[in-house]
């Protein structure tokens, strides 16, 4: 799948995702894809499982931001805020692809925290949630 394809379908995908289209959401994966949450140690096996997994989620997302999707051939990573109950979660999604599918995705998501004022004179402040 071209390059801009790809870029089509993941868009429709995190659209889907933000709108709670579960149906759309998991239109892009093959039906023997594995996606990996690395920081709690899981992996789901199938697009139905993983499907059924998050529309089970008790915390569904009040909010949902790309802030940056970049790929190139069959590798593509997203960059994106997921708004739980009044938290963001940072979160990053690496995506492989086979024959137009993502066959393989990993998450990883992080809380926010304070940046330390020891370093200030060396930073500069980026606007997030």
């Amino acid at each position: 799948m071209q390059h801009a394809n790809l870029r089509e379908a993941l868009n429709a995908h995190w659209q889907a995702s933000a709108a709670g289209d579960l149906e759309a959401e998991h239109d892009i994966y093959a039906d023997d894809a594995i996606c990996d949450y690395p920081q709690s140690g899981e992996r789901i096996l199938g697009r139905k499982n993983l499907q059924a997994l998050r529309g089970h989620h008790p915390g569904k997302p009040s909010g949902f931001e790309v802030r940056r999707m970049q790929g190139e051939g069959n590798l593509w990573v997203t960059e994106y805020i997921i708004a739980y109950q009044g938290r963001s979660a940072f979160t990053v999604s690496i995506m492989e692809f086979r024959d137009g599918k993502v066959v393989h995705e990993t998450q990883y998501f992080s809380d926010p925290f304070e940046a330390p004022a020891w370093r200030s004179q060396w930073v500069q402040k980026i606007t997030t949630r």
